[in-house]
């Protein structure tokens, strides 16, 4: 029997356990997209600045989010989510966006910038038509844990098929040594009625982390770059069991606000985690929404 969703579908019985999608038709697979941190080409300025370079191109392509249950994606980089880009405070970054799908776009920045580089409709270049480019530039800052996304309306929708990706910028003096990892919160309305979504995730894929639990090390210290890029939901969460995080908000501030297992976020919110494991074991993490663990979002750290 499937499990019924609340916006009216049902996801079926093959996402279990040790049922797995197809990662090399989607091209990408959510244990690599943990610790891939794109940091661009780079060089240094006759400033002294370090540059840093992307070309993201736009792309409509199919992906299976949970076995069986393919959805048609707008993606950046033909991956969902887009390429993690990552950058230091004062950094230069010129991002040269391809729009490579049938529909127009945009990317906007979480961040500070100029209006021009705003990526929004009739402000700078507005929208990027299908089979146009143009490059977005700005400085690197504030330093946290950031979003990118496409700013075209029905804006809900070009967001909820794909359009997004983390942006990180490291404080100056850096942080501590960790096992980094990058967990977009997310889902599909693959009923495309708008209310509520029939499959949640991490990274995209119902399940992932129950069949590839997140290898992580005892006593190592894990930070997670932590997203809520939900659509058609008011709230999602991150809970983690048998232990406890230090929670930064947004990760622009140095100092935890929170020691806690449990953090809730609107859509659009962020924030680091960073959490060591004392002991070697399987540790669940997922939505402390029942519902949303059932459709799919939820996983385990594997402590060794």
């Amino acid at each position: 029997m499937g499990t019924q969703g609340h916006g009216g579908g049902t996801a079926g019985a093959t996402m279990r356990k040790g049922a797995t999608v197809d990662h090399r038709a989607n091209g990408f697979n959510p244990t690599d997209l943990l610790r891939d941190f794109d940091e661009g080409r780079t060089r240094r300025l006759a400033s002294g600045r370090m540059l840093r370079e992307w070309e993201i191109v736009a792309a409509d392509k199919e992906i299976e989010v949970a076995p069986g249950i393919k959805y048609p994606a707008w993606t950046f980089n033909g991956r969902v989510p887009g390429p993690t880009l990552r950058a230091r405070e004062g950094d230069r970054m010129r991002v040269r966006f391809v729009n490579g799908s049938e529909h127009p776009h945009t990317m906007h920045f979480h961040g500070i910038h100029p209006a021009g580089m705003d990526g929004v409709p009739e402000v700078g270049r507005g929208v990027i038509g299908s089979g146009e480019s143009f490059v977005y530039e700005f400085d690197a800052e504030p330093f946290g844990m950031h979003l990118y996304h496409c700013h075209v309306g029905p804006l809900a929708e070009h967001i909820a098929r794909g359009m997004y990706g983390a942006f990180i910028v490291d404080p100056r003096q850096g942080r501590a040594e960790a096992d980094e990892l990058v967990m977009m919160m997310n889902g599909f309305n693959t009923n495309f009625d708008a209310e509520g979504n029939q499959v949640y995730a991490v990274n995209s894929i119902a399940f992932h982390h129950v069949n590839e639990p997140v290898r992580v090390r005892r006593g190592e210290l894990v930070r997670i770059y932590l997203a809520n890029i939900l659509e058609y939901d008011p709230i999602n969460s991150f809970h983690l069991h048998g232990n406890f995080f230090e929670f930064f908000p947004t990760g622009t501030r140095l100092q935890p606000a929170d020691f806690t297992d449990t953090v809730a976020m609107v859509q659009g919110q962020r924030g680091i985690l960073e959490v060591r494991f004392p002991s070697r074991g399987m540790f669940m993490f997922h939505a402390h929404k029942t519902e949303f663990a059932d459709l799919g979002w939820m996983g385990f750290f594997d402590v060794a």
